[in-house]
């Protein structure tokens, strides 16, 4: 997948050329050495793969932190490049899970109302997936945000939530995407409260964790497409949607101007 995107053939690349918007591909924790791939790809890779969370924590000690680092070095980057709206994306597999753990963990939500189907996988593998989160809370007690990201969640996922933190301290709007990127949004604002005030929801997600989060951040998707890809896709195709509504704030005329 890595290379797909690097290739151009990825969803949310084709869509990205359809708003005149770049996509930088980034590995923070690909389970391959990607020896073949651009040196920039790679400069901020934390490890490979995580740690199965009903078992041990994702993250060794320091990782989140790192990762935290490296999102919002990220960030900085883009910015200084010029940008003036930022969308994080994702691509990993066992994402939704790793995602409702870290929404259940943070609000407080049991983790039979966050679980959802993912990819479209049947009860009884919903039912597994409840039951792996289920074995992570009870393996230990997590205490704060960096706490939570190295015990339930991945390099990617702390990356996500410094990469918004560093946006919205630099005053830069995000547009959020389905369920992943909330989650790590709701974690972030638990380390920069008041950052939530620079970002948006992008679409509504098929999943239940997503609809926790957004309540949780104060939050109204601008789509509702019933969307599942990821990879930031559903956000991009909110650009337009943001867009026109610029267009009219800025340009039409009001009825008090009329006479």
């Amino acid at each position: 997948m890595v290379r797909v995107f690097l290739a151009g053939d990825s969803g949310v690349s084709v869509l990205a050329r359809e708003v005149g918007a770049q996509v930088r591909v980034l590995d923070l924790a690909v389970d391959d050495p990607l020896d073949d791939v651009p040196d920039d790809v790679r400069r901020y890779k934390i490890r490979r793969g995580s740690e199965s969370i009903d078992v041990a924590d994702a993250l060794a000690p320091g990782e989140a932190r790192r990762a935290f680092d490296a999102g919002a070095a990220a960030a900085d980057a883009e910015i200084d490049d010029g940008a003036d709206l930022l969308i994080p994306g994702d691509m990993g597999i066992g994402n939704t899970t790793i995602a409702a753990a870290l929404v259940a963990a943070t609000l407080g939500v049991p983790a039979d109302d966050v679980v959802g189907t993912g990819t479209g996988i049947d009860d009884e593998g919903r039912a597994h997936k409840v039951a792996v989160l289920q074995r992570a809370f009870a393996r230990r007690d997590v205490d704060g945000p960096f706490d939570t990201l190295t015990s339930l969640g991945s390099a990617c996922s702390a990356a996500t939530a410094g990469f918004l933190v560093r946006a919205s301290a630099r005053r830069v709007p995000v547009i959020l995407d389905g369920v992943f990127p909330c989650a790590a949004a709701v974690v972030a604002r638990e380390i920069a409260p008041g950052a939530e005030r620079w970002w948006v929801a992008g679409h509504r997600s098929t999943e239940p964790a997503q609809a926790f989060a957004l309540k949780a951040l104060g939050l109204e998707p601008i789509l509702d497409l019933g969307l599942r890809l990821g990879e930031g896709s559903g956000a991009v195709q909110a650009v337009p949607v943001l867009r026109n509504a610029r267009a009219v704030l800025a340009g039409m005329g009001r009825l008090a101007d009329l006479g």
